[in-house]
C-alpha cells in the first residue's frame, strides 16, 4: 500500500516543502530509505523503527521503502523522523490517507516514542503557508515559536501516540494561541544600559547618532578605558524597535541556528554580536559541512560590534568587504547554494597602536614601524568600506566627577527614528530603506550638490586623497546628517561634518 506525508527542510533560512512517500508490499522484510540523505537522516530507519514499536505499533514483516521528494535536493537533519513514521503507520492502515491532507509534521523521534524540538520550525511554517497547508504538526519544544505565524494551525505534541490519536479524531488538540500584541507590549522600553551612563565622549555619540539613523558602518579608534565598547552596547537602545516583519525575518535566521529557547518565540531586541578575535571566518560569515549562518547574519538589522579590530586574522576580516556591499553572504556548496542576509551596522573598535597610546609620545613607546604595522592590520579597501571613523578621547577626572546630567537613548532614539522615517518616505519606490543602501546611480538622484559643496569635496577629494568609494561614502554621510536636521538639501555644513568623519584616516594611516 502507497502514502504519502509531507514534511520540509531548510535551505538558507527558507523551507522547502519535502513529501515522503511511504510503499508496503509484500517480499524480504527491509526498511529502505531513499532520496539524497544525510547520515542523520539515514538514521532515522533505526529511530523511526523502535519508535513505533515503543509506541505499541507491531509492524508485519514487510518490505518498507521510503523516497523523501525531491530527490536531487539533499535532506538533512532529524525533522523527518515524524513524518517517516506517519507515511509508514498510513501505509499499514493505522492513519486514513484523508486524515492527512493539508498537514505538514516535523519532528525528531525518541527511541521510547518522545517527539524533540527541531531547529528551523519558525522558516518552515512560514513557508507552509505560502505553500497552501492549513495546519502543522510540530514538536511541543517549538509551538511557541511556530505559533508566530499567525494564520496557520500550529499543533505542539509531546509523542507519537499523541500524534496518531489527533489524526484519528479519537482526541482533541487545539491549536497554539499567541498574542503577538501582547509579546510586544510587554518588550517595549525594557533596556538595561543607556547612554546616559556614557560620560563625555560627546562626539563620538553624535557619530554614532549618525550612524545609526542611516546604518553607516563606524570605527572608533582611542586609548584602552576611553569607552569604546561602552558605547558600541549601547548603540541598539538609540535604534528603532523592530517591526512584526523585521523581527520575524531576524527570528528565522536564530531558528536556523538553533537560538530559540524555549520560552523564546521572536527576537524582540535589536541583535548585538560581540565575536571574539580568535574567531574563525566561518563562524563570521557562515558555512560548514551543513551550511549555518555566522556571526554577520546574526546581526541582521542590528549591531555587529569586532573589539580590538586589528587583533583578528586578517584573512578573517577581509571576508567582510563583500557583505558590507552588498547586504547578505552567499555560500556555495556542492549540494547548492545558500543564501543569508547580512544587513547588519558594522561597529569596530580599536587602538591606535599596540600598547594603545599613540600619538601620546608621554605614554606610548612604540616605534613609528611598530605603529605602522599595527595599523597596518586594517587594509585600505576595508577601511574604505567605513563610513564613519571616529576618535574617542580619555575621560578625565573632571568629567568622572562632575556626572553631567546627559542625554538619554530615548531622546536619540527619537531623533534617530525621524531621520529613519525621512528615508523610509524618500525610498518608498527603491528597493533599499537607508541612506548606506545608496548605489552610486542612487547617489547623484539623492545626493545633488550645489557649487559650493561641490568646490568643498572636490578639495577634500584631492587633498585627503580620496578613493571613488570613500567619496560616495562621504555623500552618503552627508545625506543622513542633513535628514537628521530634516533638511532637503545637502548644505557646507553638512558636508563639513561628513568630511571630518573622514580625517582619522589622514592622522593615522597616511602619515
Amino acid at each position: 500500500m502507497f502514502s504519502k506525508a509531507y514534511s520540509a527542510s531548510v535551505n538558507g533560512i527558507d523551507g522547502m516543502i519535502v513529501s515522503v512517500e511511504a510503499d508496503v508490499s509484500d517480499g524480504l522484510p527491509m526498511f529502505d530509505l531513499v532520496g539524497y540523505l544525510g547520515s542523520e537522516v539515514r538514521e532515522a530507519r533505526e529511530r523511526v523503527r523502535i519508535s513505533l514499536k515503543n509506541s505499541g505499533y507491531h509492524l508485519p514483516p514487510k518490505r518498507i521503502t521510503v523516497n523523501l521528494s525531491p530527490a536531487d535536493i539533499r535532506k538533512e537533519g532529524t525533522a523527518f523522523d515524524l513524518p517517516i513514521a506517519i507515511a509508514i503507520l498510513t501505509a499499514f492502515g493505522y492513519i486514513p490517507q484523508k486524515n492527512l491532507a493539508h498537514t505538514l509534521f516535523i519532528g525528531e523521534l525518541s527511541l521510547n516514542g518522545d517527539i524533540n524540538k527541531v531547529n528551523g520550525v519558525l522558516p518552515i511554517v512560514y513557508t507552509a503557508l505560502k505553500q497552501g497547508f492549513t495546519r502543522c504538526i510540530i514538536p511541543a519544544g517549538n509551538v511557541k515559536e511556530g505559533a508566530v505565524v499567525q494564520e496557520m494551525d500550529v499543533y505542539g505534541v509531546s509523542c507519537l501516540k499523541d500524534v496518531i490519536e489527533f489524526l484519528n479524531n479519537d482526541s482533541l488538540l487545539e491549536p497554539y494561541f499567541l498574542d503577538m500584541d501582547e509579546l510586544f507590549s510587554n518588550h517595549r522600553g525594557k533596556e538595561d544600559i543607556d547612554f546616559s551612563d556614557v560620560t563625555g565622549q560627546e562626539l563620538a555619540k553624535r557619530a554614532i547618532e549618525v550612524g545609526a539613523s542611516g546604518m553607516h558602518n563606524i570605527l572608533m579608534v582611542g586609548p584602552p578605558g576611553a569607552g569604546k565598547t561602552m558605547l558600541a552596547k549601547r548603540i541598539p537602545t538609540i535604534m528603532p524597535e523592530l517591526s512584526f516583519e523585521e523581527s520575524l525575518e531576524i527570528s528565522k535566521i536564530y531558528s536556523v541556528s538553533g537560538l530559540l529557547d524555549n520560552n523564546q518565540s521572536l527576537i524582540l531586541k535589536r541583535p548585538f554580536r560581540s565575536p571574539h578575535h580568535t574567531i574563525t571566518s566561518t563562524a563570521l560569515t557562515g558555512g560548514g559541512r551543513t551550511p549555518m549562518p555566522g556571526e554577520i547574519s546574526l546581526a541582521h538589522l542590528g549591531v555587529l560590534f569586532l573589539d580590538e579590530f586589528p587583533e583578528f586574522n586578517r584573512n578573517t576580516i577581509e571576508i567582510l568587504r563583500q557583505p558590507l556591499e552588498e547586504n547578505e553572504i552567499t555560500i556555495t556548496r556542492l549540494q547548492g547554494t545558500f543564501r543569508y542576509p547580512a544587513n547588519c551596522m558594522l561597529v569596530a573598535a580599536m587602538n591606535p597602536c599596540s600598547c594603545g597610546h599613540y600619538p601620546n609620545r608621554n605614554k606610548c613607546n612604540c616605534s613609528p614601524n611598530q605603529v605602522k604595522r599595527y595599523l597596518g592590520k586594517i587594509s585600505r579597501p576595508l577601511l574604505d568600506r567605513i563610513d564613519i571613523c571616529i576618535e574617542t578621547l580619555q575621560v578625565n577626572y573632571k568629567d568622572l566627577e562632575e556626572k553631567k546630567v546627559t542625554e538619554t537613548s530615548k531622546d536619540i532614539r527619537a531623533r534617530v527614528m525621524k531621520a529613519r522615517e525621512v528615508q523610509m518616505s524618500r525610498y518608498c519606490n527603491e528597493n533599499f530603506n537607508y541612506n548606506s543602501q545608496l548605489t552610486p546611480k542612487s547617489i547623484s538622484k539623492y545626493c545633488k550638490l550645489g557649487k559650493k559643496e561641490q568646490i568643498l569635496i572636490e578639495k577634500a577629494f584631492t587633498k585627503m586623497n580620496l578613493s571613488a568609494r570613500a567619496y560616495h561614502r562621504i555623500l552618503k554621510v552627508a545625506r543622513t546628517i542633513a535628514d537628521l536636521e530634516n533638511a532637503d538639501d545637502i548644505s557646507i555644513k553638512h558636508l563639513s561634518e561628513a568630511i571630518c568623519y573622514r580625517s582619522l584616516d589622514k592622522k593615522y594611516w597616511e602619515e
